[in-house]
């Protein structure tokens, strides 16, 4: 599966080890950076994340941050991204098997490099259940972009 990911200063040293622990099974595109001294604006890597998915350059993608919320706040403004923040695998799967979640997010100054690996595989391995209640409400939710539009 190709996974891409991508994080703010604070994530990059996470986003590594994500990297080297899940290349041996999927095929990782690292959006950046790869500094973790320099800050960085979490929205223009999250942006950047959800544009390539919406293109279709991968099947899933992992973020992280600090707390995690800013990248979960950013990504989900974009069209057909199905962003969850998690700090556990039961989220993960639940996020997949039942929203069609497509965006990992993680909090890297809240979780441990072993957790945030647990996640990360439950992420991925897990597949939506494609239950017709949970497309209903996923049809609810699309619907959502266009009926909640910005006021200028």
């Amino acid at each position: 599966m190709n996974i891409l990911i991508a994080s703010d200063h604070a994530g990059v040293q996470l986003k590594a080890l994500l990297c080297q622990q899940l290349q041996p099974h999927h095929h990782i595109i690292d959006l950046g950076p790869d500094d973790h001294q320099t800050a960085v604006d979490y929205p223009d890597y999250a942006v950047a994340l959800a544009k390539q998915l919406q293109q279709g350059k991968a099947q899933r993608g992992i973020l992280l941050c600090g707390s995690g919320i800013g990248m979960c706040i950013a990504a989900n403004k974009c069209s057909g991204i199905r962003a969850g923040l998690c700090h556990d695998t039961y989220s993960a799967q639940q996020g997949v098997q039942h929203d069609n979640m497509n965006v990992l997010v993680l909090g890297a100054r809240v979780i441990g490099p072993a957790l945030a690996c647990c996640i990360a595989q439950a992420f991925l391995q897990t597949q939506f259940s494609g239950e017709a209640r949970h497309v209903r409400r996923l049809n609810k939710v699309d619907a959502l972009e266009s009926a909640c539009p910005t006021e200028k």
